[in-house]
């Protein structure tokens, strides 16, 4: 399970490589339905400890925020997956992750939806009317639901920036807004509903498309940015109690599948970038002109570099600092690269310049091809640096 790893039985976590999968989930389903239904009794306590102001306001996100990494992540730590997953390459852990967090966010779907009811909507969209300091059953009903997934989402992409080796510092405001952007990438309520007719049975779509026009896109507006989001994702679900069994199972699994594919992603291309800084940091015979022959590269293209290029040009500056103990003050607070300045550098250095021309051309391409601009500045290099 996704709880505190270093208490949770081996339970399905454990399958990562076996051979029958099926099987493996037959001998574990009592089990993992029983962990679920202890997960659901401890954040029931969660949300009764809720005032109905936390919910209208979305500070119920901020304090599950708390609840769901703080002790989570001191113990679902690299070591841990070390041993848990020796010898398994991340992505094989990676994909077992996921799979296993999709199928607890159904089995949980199925158990919450017995209880959802028209009344447990219509009480959700009228918090407006409750007093401050009460949380109705109802709404109990429902949040119990909307924080296991959310809780569930949120340590999946944690784990995943972990087995990636992608440092998550809770402190730190940027490292946690970060994991939250990459586990909740839903951006408004039109691409919410579109996402949720995808993923809804066929005979569904038609009562979707017209219950999220109303009321959901109604008790949506009234949250902050992403309780809004986690709401209008979860509201439809206990808005349509004909359908609900089969549409909470189906969306809280689609859900989760889609942060785990997200947060993949992210923090895969994030571990490819920092293992090339780390590469040309290791092999680079001249730690000092390597980050200004990058940042001239990347600088060659009009308007602002890629996100993976300074994303590269953070690890590649920590790299060479840490490797080779070269700070460049100078690099560090300039605004405009002059190419004339590179070259000045260049001319200055002796020996073999050509780990230089294979470090620029690895960095134009860390985004895709080179540019007509990129190009450029890598034949002036190599003529430069052919001379030697």
């Amino acid at each position: 399970m996704f709880k505190n790893p270093r208490s949770a039985d081996g339970g399905a976590e454990d399958t990562v490589g076996a051979g029958s999968a099926a099987g493996g989930a037959a001998e574990n389903d009592e089990a993992d339905r029983e962990a679920v239904e202890e997960e659901r009794a401890e954040l029931r306590e969660f949300v009764k400890g809720l005032r109905a102001d936390d919910i209208k306001s979305g500070h119920w996100f901020t304090k599950l925020l708390s609840h769901a990494l703080n002790s989570y992540a001191r113990t679902a730590d690299w070591q841990y997956f070390q041993e848990r997953y020796e010898g398994v390459p991340p992505d094989a852990v990676v994909d077992a992750r996921i799979k296993l967090a999709a199928r607890y966010a159904a089995l949980e779907g199925g158990l919450s939806a017995g209880a959802y009811t028209a009344t447990v909507a219509a009480t959700l969209g009228s918090l407006g009317g409750a007093s401050p300091a009460t949380v109705p059953a109802a709404v109990t009903t429902a949040m119990v639901d909307i924080a296991y997934t959310t809780r569930l989402q949120l340590r999946l992409a944690h784990d995943i920036a972990v087995l990636y080796r992608v440092p998550v510092d809770l402190d730190d405001p940027e490292d946690m807004w970060k994991l939250v952007r990459v586990a909740f990438t839903i951006k408004g309520g039109e691409s919410v509903r579109e996402g949720l007719l995808k993923a809804a049975p066929a005979l569904t779509r038609r009562l979707i498309k017209r219950y999220y026009s109303k009321s959901a896109l109604a008790v949506g507006r009234s949250l902050p940015v992403v309780g809004r989001h986690l709401l209008q994702r979860n509201v439809i679900k206990i808005g349509i109690p004909v359908v609900g069994v089969p549409l909470a199972v189906v969306l809280n699994r689609w859900t989760t599948l889609i942060t785990g594919r997200h947060a993949r992603e992210v923090f895969r291309n994030e571990a490819r970038v920092r293992e090339l800084a780390g590469r040309l940091s290791e092999r680079t015979l001249h730690p000092g002109a390597l980050p200004w022959v990058a940042w001239l590269v990347m600088a060659a293209k009009p308007g602002p570099p890629s996100d993976d290029k300074k994303l590269l040009m953070r690890h590649l500056t920590r790299a060479v600092r840490e490797r080779h103990q070269v700070t460049d003050e100078e690099l560090a607070r300039l605004v405009e690269i002059e190419p004339a300045e590179v070259w000045r550098r260049l001319e200055a250095l002796t020996g073999d310049l050509s780990g230089l021309v294979t470090a620029a051309e690895a960095v134009a391409a860390v985004d895709g091809p080179a540019s007509p601009e990129e190009a450029a500045v890598l034949t002036e290099l190599r003529v430069r640096c052919g001379r030697r």
